[in-house]
């Protein structure tokens, strides 16, 4: 039996291919609007494997010079970043039990040989508010653990349409992501994986 970390949820098939598809032409507007970009790591300036854009009035970014951070803008166009569709804001109300919107939605792509490593969203002011996760395309194995990097981690699939919540004793779990399984689903034309990441930034 697997055995998950207190406050971590997985809901299997949330959405169905209907909304699914739905949400992907939302998607594809914001990347339009906000084209998807190479982050890289702090100091060393490696960059990801993912490629990924923002949503919200706060996105995610990462660089060599200045890291880790949350800003109004995208970082190659200068401008702010489109609004989170509101097919995600219900979805956040449903799933969140948050008395407040997400601030931001992280929009990450991961080609066939993409990965994530280990790591803990901890960017944000607000660490109480949980995390919400979509999943959209080709299926992933999943890792998660604990509060240290060094606690038991746990795998699991991933599929398209399912949601991961990050609440609780979770909010500060490790996770990551080991592999896509390529071709596990037709949602996206030429195949991949979206994964669409929910936070609220500032209490």
């Amino acid at each position: 039996m697997l055995v998950l970390p207190k406050g971590f949820r997985h809901i299997p098939g949330f959405l169905d291919r209907d909304r699914q598809e739905a949400l992907v032409e939302e998607i594809r507007a914001v990347v339009a609007a906000a084209p998807l970009y190479r982050p890289a790591m702090p100091k060393t300036g490696k960059e990801l494997s993912v490629r990924m854009t923002n949503c919200g009035t706060l996105g995610w970014v990462t660089d060599k010079a200045l890291g880790y951070r949350y800003q109004p803008l995208h970082p190659a166009t200068q401008t702010p970043w489109p609004a989170i569709p509101q097919s995600l804001l219900d979805l956040w109300q449903t799933v969140a039990g948050a008395s407040k919107p997400p601030q931001a939605c992280l929009v990450n792509f991961y080609a066939d040989t993409a990965r994530m490593g280990l790591h803990q969203d901890k960017d944000e002011q607000d660490l109480q508010t949980p995390v919400v996760s979509v999943s959209l395309g080709d299926a992933c194995l999943f890792r998660v653990g604990g509060r240290a990097r060094t606690d038991r981690t746990v795998s699991f699939k991933l599929s398209s349409g399912d949601i991961v919540v990050l609440g609780g004793e979770s909010r500060l779990a490790f996770h990551g992501v080991d592999r896509i399984y390529p071709a596990t689903s037709t949602l996206l034309k030429n195949g991949g994986r979206i994964n669409l990441t929910l936070r609220r930034v500032t209490p």
